[in-house]
C-alpha cells in the first residue's frame, strides 16, 4: 500500500460519528454500541428520526463502480448504506445488526441492500479496492476486513497486514499488489465516496438510505425493524 499512502487521504466534514477516523485507525478497539445495549422490546423502541430525504431515483442511478448488492430488485424496501472500511461504528454495525437485518428482511425478498464506498483515508481506500478485486466474493471480504479491523487497521504494517488477510481469500501477492496500484479502480472508489458527499451530503458513516429517507449512525435491528417493519 506504499503507493496509496502517498496519496491525501480524503478529507470530508467527518469521519465514522466524530469526525476522527484518522486517529481512531490509529488505535482501534471494538466499536461501542450507538445506544446502551440493554435488551429491548419492540415496544420499547423509539422509530429512529430521519435526518432528511433524498430522491431516490437520483440515488439509484449507476456511478462510477457498480453497484454491490444483495436482495431482489422488487423488493419492498431499498438500503443503502455508506460505510468506510476503517470506521469502528460500520464493523460494529456490520458484526452486531447486519446479520440478523438480512436473515430476516433481505433473504426474505423484503428489502434489498446496496454497499457503497466511503473511505476516509488510503486504508480504507485500499480495503474496498480488494473487496472489488475479490469480484463475486465482495461482501465476504467487506465481512473479514470488518470483523478483522484491528488486525490491519492502526498497525505498524497495515500492507503486509492485508495481504496475510487476502491470501485466505485467495488472492496472491501478484493479484494483491496488481489490485492495490489499480489506478483507475482507486480513482473509481474515490468518485464513487465524492459523489455521496457531493450529492446526497454524506458526512459520516455509516449513512443509510431507506426508501429516501436519510439515517445516520450504526443503528440495533430493534431501530432498523422500527424503520422497516412500516414499510412492509
Amino acid at each position: 500500500m506504499s503507493s496509496l499512502a502517498a496519496v491525501p487521504a480524503v478529507v470530508l466534514l467527518a469521519a465514522c460519528s466524530d469526525s476522527d477516523e484518522e486517529a481512531k485507525a490509529a488505535n482501534v478497539k471494538p466499536a461501542a454500541p450507538a445506544t446502551p445495549a440493554t435488551p429491548a422490546t419492540p415496544a420499547a423502541v423509539k422509530v429512529p428520526e430521519a435526518q432528511g430525504t433524498v430522491d431516490m431515483a437520483e440515488l439509484l442511478k449507476p456511478g462510477a463502480l457498480p453497484d454491490k448488492q444483495l436482495g431482489k430488485d422488487d423488493a419492498k424496501v431499498t438500503i443503502v448504506e455508506y460505510a468506510s472500511m476503517t470506521c469502528p461504528h460500520c464493523a460494529h454495525f456490520n458484526e452486531t445488526t447486519f446479520p440478523e437485518l438480512k436473515t430476516k428482511y433481505i433473504d426474505t425478498g423484503k428489502a434489498r441492500y446496496i454497499l457503497r464506498e466511503f473511505p476516509f483515508d488510503p486504508s480504507a481506500e485500499a480495503g474496498f479496492m480488494l473487496a472489488r478485486c475479490a469480484k463475486d466474493n465482495y461482501f465476504p471480504m467487506v465481512d473479514v476486513l470488518f470483523k478483522q479491523q484491528a488486525n490491519w487497521v492502526g498497525v505498524n504494517n497495515t500492507k503486509d497486514a492485508l495481504l496475510q488477510i487476502s491470501k485466505l481469500a485467495g488472492f496472491t501477492q501478484e493479484s494483491f499488489e496488481a489490485c492495490l496500484t489499480d489506478q483507475k479502480l482507486l480513482d473509481d472508489v474515490r468518485a464513487v465516496q465524492k459523489r455521496g458527499a457531493d450529492e446526497f451530503k454524506v458526512d459520516s458513516t455509516p449513512t443509510f438510505f431507506i426508501n429516501g429517507k436519510t439515517y445516520k449512525g450504526a443503528m440495533s435491528i430493534e431501530e432498523m425493524s422500527a424503520i422497516l417493519d412500516p414499510l412492509l
